[in-house]
């Protein structure tokens, strides 16, 4: 979390972050494993970080207003 919101990076992705896991299961369907989420990781490359941030906020039931 601190090489995406503290340094910006915008190719990181956490693959343990359950977060994740969950959106990647609701979303791509199968098993919700850091396996499954490197192989789909690779054809968001070089934006996981904004790839990840999409699927975390969709996760949330209450729209967020910026």
């Amino acid at each position: 979390m601190a090489m995406i919101f503290a340094l910006g990076r915008m190719d990181v992705l956490p693959l343990a972050d359950i977060g994740l896991q969950r959106a990647v299961e609701r979303f791509y369907g199968g098993a919700r494993s850091p396996q499954r989420l490197q192989e789909l990781g690779e054809t968001w490359r070089p934006w996981r970080t904004v790839a990840a941030w999409y699927l975390w906020r969709d996760l949330d039931p209450v729209p967020v207003a910026y």
